[in-house]
């Protein structure tokens, strides 16, 4: 009966949803394509052992990418699947794993939708990244025998709070799964308190610490900063929101007062927003270019093309590139942190040696921040005078690497391996040997 209220309720709010991917298309057309496969019409796959991975959009893809990697040279007779409900997540698969993998949308959480995409998909084992909970979609899998593993699952304070509100919706639902991988022991106890029984729930860590250091992405790194210029103080503005790059651009602003060298590379969380984010930067009263107009992704601006002048901004509005332009800078500030977003994966510049600078709100990783807190290895900052003044100093002074704690390094190394324990515990699943 709670399935059939909540699944009456979703169909009503369906077309709300096709009228929010519609309006969603005026800043990205993609949006308003492939609507078929968001109602299950997804394209009917050759009949084979297929692993599915749900990765919402492009950080759960990037964090998923190790584990898919893992599994292909593991089981390369098996298929591989990966959905997703963004087009910019979708953009990031094909960027990732090009022809290698399968690709489509997932649908919306109605009992035939999902039943449809099933049947098409043929799945032999499913794994859903981050904290996806989807009534529907779990019990159909549980009714066609499908098992299905929520991976690097976490609940923060205030997800929890919400989910517990919703316990008569979300506890049988959690039932349903084969396996949840929390990334944390508080995770795990929080699960357990949603509904999970205590035998479904394991904590086997925090996929994003396996995030790979790839040597491509060094030596893209390397050649954006030699044009860019060795000699100029650079940092980056990582996955910002609404309300916060005018907090960004008026630190760096008080960084241009002592260093009128400096260059800024602004990165959006969502490429799409790029119009908005140079405007206020023209309106800051610096020098707007624009990533995607320099040359195609991943190439390199044209030879002859000059650097960035005094007081530019460079605002990266591709996608696949953030790595490479994390290796071309000094420092990092990892966004979302300076308003109530809940702050994006540190861990993706620290691979880098990058020194982060983040606000207050990073609830989305409380438990890693206060490690790296304990470490030394973050600032935190919490208004944009606090983050231009920590620039100016840390640049004055000379930025540290972290890689030069081996504090740092032992912590990173010791919270490696879960993608390995998730593909172990997955293959027992689906009756593979290792």
């Amino acid at each position: 009966m709670t399935r059939l209220l909540y699944s009456a309720l979703l169909l009503l709010l369906t077309p709300l949803a096709l009228l929010r991917l519609w309006l969603r298309g005026r800043g990205n057309p993609d949006y308003r394509k492939r609507w078929g496969e968001r109602l299950g019409f997804v394209p009917v796959l050759p009949r084979r052992q297929r692993l599915w991975v749900h990765a919402v959009s492009v950080g759960e893809t990037i964090a998923a990418a190790p584990l898919l990697r893992a599994w292909q040279a593991a089981h390369p007779d098996w298929a591989l699947l990966v959905t997703t409900t963004t087009p910019t997540g979708s953009a990031q698969v094909r960027r990732l794993f090009g022809d290698s993998v399968e690709h489509c949308y997932l649908p919306f959480d109605l009992p035939w939708l999902v039943v449809l995409f099933l049947r098409r998909s043929r799945p032999s084992l499913a794994i859903v990244m981050e904290t996806e909970i989807w009534p529907n979609l779990y019990a159909c899998a549980q009714r066609r025998g499908l098992p299905l593993i929520m991976a690097n699952a976490r609940l923060s304070d205030k997800s929890f709070k919400a989910y517990r509100r919703l316990r008569w919706l979300v506890a049988p639902t959690l039932q349903r799964v084969a396996l949840i991988a929390a990334r944390g022991r508080e995770d795990a106890e929080r699960f357990v308190a949603l509904g999970a029984a205590a035998g479904q729930v394991e904590a086997l860590g925090n996929l994003k610490f396996d995030l790979e250091r790839s040597p491509q992405v060094v030596a893209a790194g390397r050649a954006w900063r030699d044009w860019l210029g060795q000699g100029r103080p650079v940092w980056i503005a990582a996955s910002t929101h609404p309300g916060e790059e005018e907090q960004v651009l008026a630190a760096h602003r008080l960084l241009l007062e002592q260093q009128p060298q400096a260059l800024l590379l602004l990165a959006p969380r969502h490429p799409e927003r790029a119009e908005a984010v140079l405007a206020l930067v023209q309106a800051a009263g610096l020098q707007p270019l624009r990533r995607s107009g320099l040359g195609p992704v991943p190439q390199l601006p044209p030879l002859g093309l000059p650097a960035p002048g005094t007081g530019a901004v460079l605002v990266v509005d591709t996608l696949g590139e953030l790595m490479a332009f994390y290796s071309a800078s000094d420092l990092a500030y990892v966004g979302g942190s300076l308003v109530a977003n809940g702050g994006h994966n540190p861990l993706e510049p620290l691979v880098l040696d990058l020194p982060v600078l983040s606000g207050p709100q990073v609830f989305n990783f409380r438990e890693v921040y206060a490690e790296l807190q304990a470490l030394d290895a973050v600032t935190l900052v919490d208004s944009a005078q606090a983050l231009g003044q920590a620039l100016v100093s840390a640049f004055e002074q000379g930025v540290p690497s972290p890689a030069a704690s081996p504090a740092v390094a032992d912590w990173m190394r010791q919270n490696q391996g879960s993608t390995a324990r998730l593909i172990e515990r997955a293959q027992q699943l689906a009756g593979l040997s290792a």
